[in-house]
């Protein structure tokens, strides 16, 4: 089986060495970077399994480089994990919605980390496993690559940006997404488009689905999520 590839974006040598050490005894291989600038070049032409990636870069900020890898397609299964110093709430939250798979906070154990990179990895041989199909709460299937929907075995109509915001709520069920990462996944920074609009495509997508409308679930001051 060829070996997941990590890459380990960490300024601090000492750091990025012995989450080298542990991983690669753990059967990954590693590439560590210093600086952005020297990530960003090897992501043109490389797409890693999972980046383990700090937030204080001395070229960039790290949440700058999650949001960016997650407007793109290719990035769509790498699983960015964020190590870093940063302890508060609202940065684990901001991690999170900015479309990081988990955050681990300084100082760490390395044995916890590889446990997590383990989980992740997992995660997201299930969800190729799944393959085109993905089924919730045995009533919604979505087809991805014939972009068809149906609930109880009965088609459903959805306009493209609905499929899109379903596809991205089914893809990471459970996890939750703010309005603004939903406009970000849909069409980058570039559209000049009311957060609010957000709103009124789950409305309708809700309704769409009828019985299975109830699986999109709102949360309170962050967004929406889909949960059977």
């Amino acid at each position: 089986m060829k070996k997941s590839t990590v890459a380990i974006v960490e300024d601090e040598e000492d750091i990025a060495r012995l989450v080298s050490i542990y991983l690669e005894k753990a059967g990954f291989t590693c590439y560590k970077f210093k600086k952005a600038e020297s990530f960003l070049n090897y992501i043109k032409n490389n797409v890693p399994d999972i980046v383990i990636l700090d937030l204080m870069l001395p070229d960039a900020d790290g949440m700058d480089i999650c949001r960016a890898m997650r407007k793109e397609r290719k990035f769509d299964n790498t699983a960015i994990i964020i190590l870093t110093a940063k302890s508060d709430e609202v940065d684990r939250v901001l991690g999170l919605e900015m479309g990081a798979d988990d955050y681990v906070v300084k100082p760490f154990s390395p044995r916890e980390l590889v446990a997590r990179v383990r989980a992740v990895q997992r995660r997201l041989r299930k969800r190729e496993d799944e393959g085109s199909i993905i089924e919730v709460g045995e009533i919604l299937l979505i087809d991805r690559d014939k972009m068809e929907v149906s609930v109880s075995g009965e088609r459903v109509d959805l306009t493209p940006t609905e499929f899109k915001i379903l596809i991205i709520l089914a893809e990471k069920r459970g996890w939750i997404f703010s309005r603004e990462r939903l406009l970000e996944r849909l069409w980058g920074y570039e559209k000049d488009t009311y957060k609010r609009t957000i709103d009124v495509h789950i409305a309708n997508l809700r309704k769409k689905l009828r019985e299975a409308g109830k699986f999109i679930k709102s949360v309170k001051g962050m967004g929406y999520k889909l949960e059977a």
